[in-house]
């Protein structure tokens, strides 16, 4: 296993001299996305014309499926199949494993007659086209036995219970620290329900050729998926090509498969044809998992020049009943101040609605929205500026591991960005600042987001026109993995960008762990530097050992690789010339990354600090917002244009997380009230204002080779809290319900007599 120490090192990377690494460099599969021929997995041509599958959903919370009359269904137009739990074909017991090294259990789809959440898929149709389909599917007739069901969050706070394998994490002794500071806050914040709404619907094209099954299908993990199908089909995983090349948006939500990879291809089998299954917008709301429902509880104990003596965040949460999953909300809490004093901990109410899972920065987009508004809370308590209050509080080691950070510069994200936002101007007093009926306020808050290094493989070949090909099964949900992947091989083997060529998305490619968690591009991007080095001794071996080569007999641990040559001094050769001579076939290497052991001595995590300005309109209750800006440390930066549009992607959620998004739960029937996007209300580009961001220069020698980390999730982290800020900032009024929506808003500053 490799070293930090062996990550220090110089490498062709760190050392950049083609100038690749840090380039704002366009996406590589741009063109084919913005001409439309980029094939997203329902696009994806069948070798036959597909039949087209439609999915049936149930209409209670709990319960069971007491009858079924399929028949008007059956004789329907164009209808092939109709299937609900009585005649679905086998499929291996939910949780099944033949495989133990499997990454997903067997999840069969039509299983059993019992019904677990509103929108679980009960039927089934395939017919000749989508819209017979769909008409025979909303033809069978589902009589229930409806069962009592836990569907109100709030209401049920008493099921709590702490989740499985899980404890209170308690550093010194917090409950006397808090009760003798003599400063304290306590108070509690709730951030509701939220779902993805990625542009692209789960989707799932199947084939099979004898015993093997083709799939195409929108997902972010490839062996998960493919281990997932496999097992709940009964077959070997090698019997199962996955490919998922282009996908529409993911955040989480598809970082496992649904019903429709299983059904497609059930179908494509029973039917001896391809079949196409897609959930449509309304399925896509109750069918694929959401962000919980979080409930935090924050106390703080301080000293009055604002060090923090006592701290705790508890959070509960919620997730389905027979599908375990704690939104970790008080996690990021564990690293980011110094607190002598300190407990953090999750209890868990299991419901009887749909399942919930990882969105966006899973645990610090809810969880950052309670801390870092009562860190403004104590700031305006103490008398202390916000920013100064989290600047004394800066820990030199982590406060819970005493393990040093790896790097840190969330004071400097702070204080530069504090300088760029012209935070000096900001009225400490609320309701100061007035423009017409409007009220403007300024906040800011911290953010933070764990760093991980996965294992991964990658392939990488150089044919004889020196053409570098990458290989790997990773995913690119739209961060611009593809891109960076090209700049990566393109800056180690000392080539230009248009010679490289990347193929991503395949179970039959070497296995990355997808994208998700922030890790993607550490992941893939360390495993296709390491291939890019293995590459370069194999083409070291062959010149250096090749009679015919300028560089024959030379010492190999001169060799260079730059503008397409391999030299040694003033000898060179074309890369092309070398392989089309040497190895006419082609070179053909693999590479893998595996965390070093001794990277988990150190602490490592991203940070930022954003900074907001609102608007508040004191007639209507309406919010703003007037600009925003964030700084952010999140180590060496691979593409200075992806990188940019990923964390102001995830600034702009953050904003629709403190004024927009929320979907609220029909008691009656266990449904999710906003069931498209008419009704879920995300920004528009009306919404966000003069919005911008920036990097610090930094590069964590303990991350990884490449001394990079990840972006995705660090935007969204602590955004929506700054939002809240300002608007307390602007008008006095203090919410701890999220959203702030202009009826909460209006009802604030009507009890302050505004």
């Amino acid at each position: 296993m490799s070293s930090v120490r062996d990550w220090a090192a110089p490498n062709p990377v760190t050392e950049n001299r083609g100038g690749l690494i840090g380039k704002g460099v366009d996406r590589y599969e741009g063109p084919l996305k913005v001409t439309g021929t980029a094939p997203y997995a329902y696009d994806t041509p069948a070798p036959s014309p597909p039949a087209i599958g439609v999915m049936a959903t149930a209409t209670i919370p709990r319960g069971r499926i007491v009858a079924v009359d399929a028949s008007a269904a059956e004789a329907a137009p164009g209808v092939m199949l109709v299937w609900t739990h009585r005649n679905v074909p086998p499929q291996a017991p939910r949780g099944t494993r033949a495989n133990p090294r499997s990454q997903r259990a067997s999840n069969p789809a039509l299983a059993s007659d019992r019904v677990e959440y509103y929108g679980q898929p009960v039927g089934f149709v395939v017919a000749d086209t989508f819209e017979n389909a769909r008409a025979a599917a909303e033809l069978i007739v589902f009589d229930y036995a409806p069962e009592p069901a836990v569907v109100d969050f709030k209401a049920s706070f008493g099921l709590a219970e702490q989740p499985p394998n899980e404890e209170d994490v308690r550093v010194g002794d917090f409950e006397g620290s808090f009760a003798q500071a003599p400063v304290t806050l306590d108070e509690t914040y709730f951030s509701p329900l939220q779902n993805h709404v990625q542009m692209e619907p789960c989707a799932t094209v199947a084939w099979w050729e004898g015993d093997k099954v083709t799939v195409h299908t929108s997902i972010q993990m490839v062996k998960g998926g493919q281990h997932a199908l496999a097992e709940t089909l009964a077959i070997p995983s090698e019997q199962v090509q996955l490919s998922t090349r282009y996908i529409g948006g993911g955040f989480g939500g598809k970082g496992q498969p649904y019903e429709d990879l299983v059904l497609a291809a059930l179908a494509a089998r029973a039917l001896s044809r391809p079949v196409k299954v897609t959930y449509t917008r309304q399925q896509m709301f109750h069918g694929t998992i959401h962000r919980p429902a979080v409930e935090m509880r924050v106390r703080l104990g301080a000293q009055p020049d604002g060090r923090l003596t006592a701290m705790a965040l508890e959070a509960t949460t919620h997730c389905a009943r027979q599908a375990i999953f704690t939104e970790h909300a008080a996690n990021f809490a564990r690293s980011l101040y110094a607190a002598p004093n300190r407990l953090t901990g999750h209890r868990l109410v299991k419901m009887d609605l749909p399942h919930a899972g990882p969105m966006r920065a899973p645990g610090e987009a809810s969880g950052m929205l309670s801390l870092e508004c009562a860190m403004d809370e104590l700031a305006e308590t103490l008398g202390i500026d916000p920013v100064e209050l989290r600047i004394r509080n800066e820990p030199e080691k982590d406060p819970e591991t005493g393990k040093p950070f790896s790097t840190r510069q969330l004071v400097r994200c702070m204080t530069e960005g504090a300088q760029r936002f012209g935070w000096a101007r900001r009225n400490p007093v609320p309701g100061q600042v007035r423009e017409g009926r409007w009220l403007v306020g300024m906040g800011m808050a911290a953010a933070i987001r764990g760093n991980f290094l996965l294992p991964a493989k990658a392939g990488i070949r150089i044919d004889a026109g020196g053409v570098v090909t990458v290989r790997q099964g990773m995913t690119d949900i739209g961060t611009g993995s593809y891109t960076i992947l090209a700049q990566i091989a393109a800056e180690t083997m000392g080539t230009r960008l248009e010679d490289v060529r990347v193929e991503i998305g395949d179970s039959d490619m070497p296995p990355a762990p997808g994208s998700g968690g922030q890790f993607g591009a550490a992941t893939a991007g360390s495993a296709a530097f390491q291939a890019a080095m293995n590459l370069r001794a194999a083409l070291t071996e062959l010149a250096v050992g090749d009679p015919r080569s300028p560089l024959y007999g030379g010492p190999a641990e001169f060799v260079t690789f730059e503008n397409g040559n391999i030299a040694i001094e003033n000898r060179s050769e074309s890369l092309a010339a070398l392989v089309a001579r040497a190895a006419p076939e082609g070179v053909y290497v693999e590479g893998a990354i595996t965390p070093a052991a001794d990277a988990r001595d150190y602490s490592q995590h991203t940070y930022g600090a954003h900074f907001a300005e609102v608007g508040v309109d004191q007639v209507t209750g309406e919010v703003r917002l007037r600009r925003m800006f964030g700084v952010f440390a999140a180590g060496r930066i691979l593409n200075a244009k992806t990188a940019k549009s990923q964390i102001t992607g995830g600034m702009i959620w953050g904003v629709g997380t403190a004024l927009t998004e929320v979907n609220a739960v029909d008691p009656r029937y266990g449904s999710f009230v906003a069931g498209d996007m008419a009704e879920y209300l995300v920004p528009v580009h009306a919404d966000i204002a003069n919005l911008d961001s920036m990097f610090l220069d930094e590069a964590d020698d303990k991350a990884n080779p490449m001394g990079i980390k990840g972006v995705g999730e660090l935007g969204i982290s602590g955004a929506g809290a700054a939002v809240a800020n300002a608007i307390y900032n602007a008008c006095g009024v203090r919410l701890r319900d999220y959203p702030m929506s202009p009826d909460k808003v209006l009802a604030g500053l009507l009890a302050k007599g505004m």
